[in-house]
């Protein structure tokens, strides 16, 4: 259940700050494996569509920003820029492009599983909301949806980690986008591997947070499970899984992380830690039965970790701009 507490000039910002983004071409992290010479070109021969926002999975999340504040907010200030801007990248052939490179050697590892993720939600959005941008996109939405498929479907392990690979934040992702369009295909084998790789978790003994986390690795398993699993079972599991979430132990949890530095590339990922707690920690409160032990605990702790994150999204500089507008935009409006 999304918090639409967002005023029109917090929704301004977010787009106009979205549209710089996905248009800014330098500094960018090039993380591609280069063979030769030839492989050193411009990310944007690559990438014509996402090669902006410092990385590619911040570049495809910061359009699907720009799409669900043009969706939800169509008079948003700044629309008209933002819609000429996305009509200049999202074209069938720079689709195609891209979809060429993910077809390729490289591109069945590389920005897996984050950035398919979240192109998955880009596309789910686009088709649910018919816009004509949904067919143009289509030439590498289909080829990540496959390869997304492929991946789930024979994945024995999770990733556990607390940034960018973890397995349960990009499968919850995909398994809504999957619902959101009908794809009972791709919907199904995320159910799959969710309950292959944590139905049998009890006594989760992590140390959490690490310094670079902007995910809970506890919380986003939890968050992927109330997906899966009936209001019940997973009320069942959650307390197998944290049975002493009211102790000491899990302050760590309850209570946000003091961010020293926001503008620092891993500061900002702590205020990300406490926006996608904030929503984990909610979706988690409406999961489990009225009167659960845990409901008021999860509330007063969505509640604050909200606060915590949504005063250090602006004004930080690049390395925290380029990508915590998502994640605030994400708490507020939810997708699709």
């Amino acid at each position: 259940m999304p918090d639409t507490r967002m005023d029109d000039d917090t929704a301004a910002e977010l787009l106009s700050t979205a549209v710089e983004n996905v248009r800014r071409d330098y500094p960018v992290h090039w993380t591609h494996v280069v063979t030769d010479a030839a492989g050193l070109v411009p990310q944007r021969v690559l990438h014509p569509i996402f090669a902006g926002s410092f990385d590619w999975h911040s570049c495809v999340h910061q359009t699907w920003l720009a799409v669900r504040l043009l969706r939800e907010r169509p008079d948003v200030a700044g629309a008209a820029e933002a819609r000429a801007t996305l009509d200049a990248l999202l074209t069938e052939e720079h689709a195609e492009t891209e979809a060429a490179f993910f077809a390729g050697p490289s591109g069945g590892f590389w920005e897996r599983p984050y950035g398919w993720a979240w192109l998955l939600v880009l596309d789910a959005e686009l088709r649910t909301w018919g816009s004509p941008w949904a067919d143009a996109l289509r030439p590498l939405s289909a080829v990540l949806r496959d390869r997304y498929l492929v991946k789930v479907a024979g994945a024995r392990l999770p990733v556990r980690t607390g940034t960018h690979g973890n397995t349960a934040f990009a499968t919850g992702l995909v398994l809504d986008a999957a619902r959101a369009v009908g794809d009972d295909g791709l919907a199904a084998a995320c159910v799959g591997a969710a309950l292959r790789w944590h139905r049998e978790d009890v006594g989760y003994g992590g140390f959490e947070p690490d310094a670079a986390d902007f995910l809970s690795p506890a919380l986003t398993e939890a968050d992927l499970m109330r997906r899966v699993l009936p209001a019940d079972g997973f009320a069942e599991w959650f307390e197998a899984f944290l049975p002493n979430l009211d102790e000491a132990r899990w302050k760590v949890l309850r209570e946000p992380v003091p961010v020293d530095d926001p503008a620092d590339p891993y500061g900002s990922h702590l205020v990300g830690l406490a926006l996608s707690r904030a929503w984990q920690w909610r979706s988690i409160a409406a999961a489990l039965p009225a009167g659960h032990r845990y409901a008021d605990l999860a509330r007063t702790a969505a509640d604050a970790h909200r606060e915590a994150g949504l005063r250090h999204v602006f004004g930080h500089g690049y390395y925290a701009e380029h990508w915590l507008g998502t994640f605030a935009a994400y708490l507020h409006l939810g997708a699709f």
